[in-house]
């Protein structure tokens, strides 16, 4: 039972043996059934999707398939690919296999200088996203404030124009190397673990590696791609602006990508000042405003929203989380041995947001006892009290992770399901108040390749590929068709 004053009674008894026992139910079928769980069968709550409807009572499971824009059909936004040579003074910007959603965008060949982004090539504004898609500016989220870009943030430029020989000048651009991921945004939401790491990075790296997959590579090979050389802030002044307040983002930036720049406002600047045109070898634009402007951030009300219809290879995340062990342990082997699953509860107990004290307790009762009776290995946790290194290590170990969640969001910890070994029996259990509903951790277990369990006392709710929660309205009503 969760303690928020929205739990149900039946009888006058408080539903703590429901509680415990779906928790404990789920995690023994995930592994007794080799992964799969007849839905139908086990509870009326949870649905196939072949099975569900607007009338279901508890839940509406809504299938969305035909309403994603595949992203093969979209422009081509790479124009001029066979005059991109070195013998062109400026050459002509392009999107590595339309490598591009809103708020995240895969751009080689783009120009600087000012402080302002140019893309050039021929029919540029006609072949390319809309600006508004690509970048915004840089101010923050506010009622009332206007955050479509101007010329100041980006323009379009015809190869041909007299204004693209004023504006970059009739000697070569000064080149910068390799891949910069650039940040255009403010530090509003910069210095949080989720929106950091579970939006920014995520976002853009599922968008990235959606790079590798032209349709002459019959396997991804992760080696193809280019190592991001830095990470540009453009409206940052100091560190403490983009690092969350646990100390968590800055140490796990330098273990992900370990050899890779993080710039901030006096890179730009200096580069502002040298009255030059810029050309970025590649570019990864990142910016908050213009990703929530997809169709889906209405929905679900995350940066990553629109990402999820990008198509990535299978495991994308695998180079990050395996970066990550290698930097802490030297190895890209995960922890866990395979011979028995490891469940980790994420206590909350020591916070606001948790579980009242005998529902806390007869769930970890229950969890021991299947750890006696052989099913699995089983660690009680609470992260704000351990080193970063076994807080990751913790994940590293485990197969499935139970967590208490809340009405509005949940806690900044569970991101590490982030370094958690994806398996057919990798799973993220998230406890609810009852009714509550939120996306925050469920597109980061959908991302990894863990399966995700809402839990409503004694209720759960789980949504195979290609449907999802219902949200505040079914997506076909929202989603303009293009």
């Amino acid at each position: 039972m969760v303690n928020s004053g929205l739990s149900r009674r039946r009888g006058g008894v408080a539903l703590v043996i429901g509680l415990t026992t779906m928790v404990t139910l789920l995690i023994f079928l995930r592994w007794t059934t080799g992964g799969g769980l007849d839905l139908a069968r086990l509870a009326p709550y949870a649905t196939r999707p072949s099975m569900a409807s607007d009338s279901t009572e508890t839940l509406t499971v809504v299938e969305i398939d035909d309403e994603f824009i595949p992203l093969e059909e979209n422009p081509s936004y790479s124009p001029v690919d066979t005059l991109r040579n070195e013998i062109l003074l400026h050459p002509f910007t392009s999107i590595p296999n339309q490598a591009h959603v809103h708020g995240f965008t895969v751009i080689d060949n783009l120009y600087l200088r000012q402080g302002t982004f140019y893309i050039l090539a021929p029919n540029a504004s006609q072949v390319f996203p809309p600006r508004r898609e690509l970048i915004s500016r840089p101010v923050e989220s506010r009622a009332g404030v206007d955050s479509d870009p101007t010329d100041q943030e980006l323009q379009f430029l015809e190869p041909e124009s007299h204004a693209a020989e004023s504006i970059l000048g009739s000697q070569r651009a000064m080149r910068v190397s390799g891949v910069s991921v650039v940040v255009y945004d403010p530090s509003q939401f910069m210095h949080h673990f989720y929106h950091w790491f579970g939006e920014i990075i995520l976002g853009f790296w599922r968008v990235y590696t959606h790079t590798l997959l032209d349709s002459d590579v019959a396997q991804v090979d992760f080696g193809r791609l280019p190592p991001v050389e830095r990470f540009l802030l453009p409206f940052i002044s100091s560190d403490s602006e983009w690092r969350d307040r646990a100390g968590v983002d800055g140490p796990l930036m330098r273990a992900a990508f370990p050899n890779s720049l993080i710039e901030t406002a006096a890179y730009w600047n200096d580069l502002k000042k040298l009255d030059t045109t810029v050309i970025f070898e590649r570019t990864i634009i990142i910016t908050r405003s213009a990703a929530h402007k997809h169709p889906f951030g209405g929905v679900w009300y995350k940066m990553i929203a629109g990402t999820m219809n990008v198509t990535a290879p299978e495991d994308f995340w695998r180079p990050i989380r395996e970066n990550v062990w290698e930097s802490m342990w030297g190895t890209r082997m995960a922890g866990v041995d395979g011979k028995r699953p490891v469940v980790t509860y994420i206590s909350r107990q020591g916070g606001g947001r948790r579980l009242n004290g005998t529902d806390h307790e007869a769930l970890v009762a229950a969890l021991h006892e299947l750890e006696s009776s052989g099913h699995c290995d089983v660690q009680v946790v609470q992260m704000e009290k351990m080193i970063l290194k076994d807080q990751v290590d913790v994940m590293r170990n485990s197969t499935a992770n139970p967590c208490r969640g809340t009405w509005q969001w949940t806690n900044g910890m569970f991101i590490h399901q982030l370094w958690m070994q994806p398996s057919p029996r990798s799973t993220v259990i998230e406890i609810f108040a009852p009714e509550a509903y939120v996306f925050d951790y469920e597109m980061l277990a959908r991302n990894m390749g863990h399966k995700h369990y809402a839990v409503w006392n004694d209720t759960y709710l789980t949504f195979e590929k290609g449907t999802y929660h219902k949200a505040r309205r079914k997506l076909s009503e929202r989603l303009p068709r293009q």
